[in-house]
């Protein structure tokens, strides 16, 4: 089976563009490194040659067991089955090729984590959406999450032709430095407060049961007063 059509999973079939995506994430000899998404491999020799040790997760059974035969005689490479963003591994480096389905929940898990940095390929558009402009009308709830938490640079765009089967859209390499960690609650706290994103502050403390004396709307603020709001009311 080409794709994982449950997840939406197109996987890379270019070994030069999964070396680059390995080289941007400056790994050595003392970094763990977490990959979700182990899909047929292609990451996984580059990342094991450069790391103290490698975690690959997989969702579907048989990609994974299709990796643990084939990689078998890697000694630093742990390879799970199951849903990464609900397990609890420790790492210094987070490096995936993100099936477009899991790109907004692995944001809101790695923005809880303690990590250095991260290298993710993400549809363009999705990209774009975390590094939006703060002055857009349009802000949206994952663009203040990403860009509080993290600092966001594009690294290369990968057209659709350099994967198995090719999507509709174009990709994007991201790096992801590590600023702030939130909790959990915070960011559900976040993601509440757009979900009344139209009204003004004043309005969506009366909704949560929360005084805030202001009448401006979630637009007008900078992330950081966005996120001290959520902390607020998230308590």
């Amino acid at each position: 089976m080409n794709k994982r059509h449950s997840l939406g999973q197109h996987f890379l079939i270019s070994n030069s563009i999964a070396k680059s995506i390995v080289n941007f994430a400056d790994i050595t000899k003392n970094d763990i490194v977490l990959e979700v998404g182990t899909g047929r491999g292609i990451l996984i020799p580059h990342l094991c040659e450069k790391a103290k040790k490698v975690i690959s997760v997989e969702k579907d059974r048989e990609l994974h067991l299709q990796a643990e035969e084939k990689f078998s005689s890697i000694q630093n490479l742990v390879l799970e089955w199951g849903d990464a963003f609900k397990m609890d591994h420790k790492f210094t480096i987070f490096v995936s090729n993100l099936p477009y389905s899991e790109s907004r929940k692995a944001i809101e898990w790695l923005v809880q984590r303690r990590f250095s940095h991260g290298v993710i390929m993400v549809q363009k558009e999705f990209a774009q959406k975390l590094v939006g402009e703060k002055d857009s009308r349009d802000i949206r709830a994952i663009s203040v999450l990403a860009s509080y938490c993290m600092e966001i640079r594009n690294l290369m765009s990968v057209t659709k032709s350099n994967f198995s089967p090719p999507p509709q859209v174009d990709s994007v390499v991201i790096h992801l430095t590590q600023k702030h960690q939130i909790s959990g609650n915070v960011m559900r706290a976040v993601n509440k407060l757009f979900s009344f994103k139209r009204k003004t502050l004043r309005n969506i403390g009366k909704q949560l049961g929360k005084v805030i004396d202001s009448d401006d709307r979630l637009e007008d603020l900078p992330n950081g007063e966005i996120i001290e709001i959520a902390k607020r009311i998230s308590k």
